[in-house]
């Protein structure tokens, strides 16, 4: 099975190196790095620890779009700038997708860090994605490209692309959550603070799911890097 693995960045000079380095350790079929304009390294980083950088306008549903209309593989993989998979995480999303009853899924989160606020959020968002449904990007979302078509990809939104496009994806066909890892940096809670980032995703995911207009959530997340 040939994996693209698409990844989705805006002045992300300080995590891409590290991140594109070890992507390119699982050995896949290609690495497409979806640019949004940024105005640091982040592009000639990318140049030269990927297959493919690319260019759209900015807004992460829209970058990943692009970087899998680019792609060539069987399976699309997503991970965010400051994602990592262990090399035993990939193989067993590559098993697992082998079976066709399969047509997409996510990782379990691992947010990097020993603080015990940070595990238990760990602990928190596994128990949202396991029981209720509810999975994030930087969880590294896989979908058979076929599948990803059909869904016409990730919604044109500003804000909770993710939620929306795992919630379609479920409503299409078997997915599955794997018990493997994806881990994640903690770098927005640590420079925003714990509980005020842990509430206000809480709250901006409630308010999604309600229908709140995300062009208005968007305004409560900022970017980190």
């Amino acid at each position: 099975m040939k994996v693209s693995i698409i990844v989705p960045t805006l002045n992300e000079e300080l995590a891409l190196e590290k991140t594109l380095s070890q992507i390119q350790q699982l050995s896949p079929h290609e690495v497409i790095v979806s640019d949004g304009g940024s105005k640091d390294d982040t592009c000639k980083i990318a140049t030269r620890l990927s297959q493919h950088v690319i260019t759209s306008p900015s807004g992460r549903s829209l970058q990943m779009n692009a970087g899998a209309d680019k792609a060539t593989g069987d399976l699309l993989l997503f991970l965010h700038a400051d994602n990592r998979l262990e090399p035993e995480s990939y193989q067993k999303m590559l098993e697992y997708m082998e079976n066709p009853k399969w047509i997409g899924g996510a990782f379990t989160l691992c947010i990097d860090s020993g603080k015990w606020s940070l595990k238990l959020i760990t602990l928190l968002a596994n128990i949202r994605s396991k029981y209720f449904g509810l999975a994030y990007g930087d969880q590294g979302f896989f979908v058979r490209k076929e599948i990803f078509k059909d869904l016409q990809g990730f919604s044109p939104i500003p804000i909770c692309e993710d939620l929306d496009f795992y919630r379609r994806l479920k409503k299409k066909g078997s997915v599955i959550l794997l018990k493997e890892k994806a881990h994640t940096s903690p770098r927005r809670w640590i420079k925003e603070g714990i509980i005020f980032t842990t509430a206000r995703n809480v709250l901006i995911a409630i308010l999604f799911r309600l229908g709140f207009p995300p062009h208005i959530l968007t305004k409560w997340y900022l970017a980190i890097r």
